[in-house]
């Protein structure tokens, strides 16, 4: 990997994702530059589909960009080269960022999920595999660690989730399983047209943290049979992205006219 290529990688994931940044401090030396690389283009893939006017497109352009990955000739781009060294190195199963690619795919189609288990399969795709190549850096290779690996990516997106309902809806999105809102009295369209915070839409918040909680705590396992030199970090990042659940709560659970946010010196004490 060109040293170049990690300082753009580095530089980009202080803007975009301030949460990894902190988390990798604590990484060991022989996983923060793959993580780096393989965090930045996750990061450029979902900027381009978020940014792009024509997001299907943009889609079409990242498999082209994988592709050329996968046979070792990158696009000229820091993210793609330092991914593509990463992908040498690790022998990394293409199936895992084409699976990131397709969770992009369904977000450039508008897709909603009308149970948890449909929104389980998205996280799954835009979270999970973040967790299992993670995991690979780590010198996982077996099915029930990287599983666990994937319950903690899939916890951290349910938590994103649920910190931005309001964001979401105001930019046309909703992640929440339709059932959910329908059992609570609450019709999608009309709320996503003028999203407000009412006693339903608590409960639903208060369900999808519930459910995020409950994956943190089955992918401890994985994490307390990680290498023991990836441990605390892996740790350190579970606990960071929880206390955003933690601080949503402490809002009376209202994700529409607040935004919870982890100061850098709480997250710190996490580390």
């Amino acid at each position: 990997m060109r040293p170049e290529d990690l300082a753009a990688c580095r530089a980009a994931l202080v803007v975009g994702s301030k949460s990894f940044a902190t988390a990798a401090r604590i990484l060991p030396r022989r996983v923060r530059a793959p993580a780096t690389a393989l965090y930045a283009f996750c990061r450029v893939a979902d900027d381009a589909v978020d940014t792009e006017a024509d997001p299907k497109a943009s889609v079409r352009r990242l498999r082209e960009r994988l592709d050329a990955i996968y046979i070792n000739k990158p696009i000229n781009h820091p993210a793609d080269r330092a991914f593509a060294a990463v992908v040498a190195e690790y022998e990394m199963p293409k199936e895992l960022p084409g699976a990131l690619i397709e969770g992009f795919e369904w977000d450039a189609e508008e897709r909603r999920y009308d149970t948890l288990d449909a929104l389980h399969a998205y996280c799954a795709r835009v979270a999970g595999t973040v967790g299992a190549m993670m995991a690979l850096l780590m010198g996982v290779r077996d099915g029930p660690r990287l599983a666990r690996a994937c319950d903690l990516g899939v916890a951290m997106q349910l938590t994103n989730i649920a910190r931005d309902i309001g964001e979401d809806a105001r930019n046309g999105r909703i992640y929440l399983p339709l059932d959910w809102m329908r059992e609570a009295g609450i019709d999608p369209e009309a709320w996503q047209r003028n999203p407000s915070y009412s006693p339903a839409l608590r409960e639903i918040t208060h369900r999808m943290l519930a459910n995020a909680d409950m994956l943190y705590a089955r992918s401890e396992a994985g994490i307390a049979a990680l290498p023991s030199d990836c441990r605390s970090s892996i740790r350190a990042a579970g606990r960071i992205y929880a206390e955003i659940g933690r601080m949503v709560r402490a809002e009376g659970f209202d994700p529409v006219t607040k935004r919870a946010i982890v100061p850098k010196s709480r997250k710190l004490m996490l580390l």
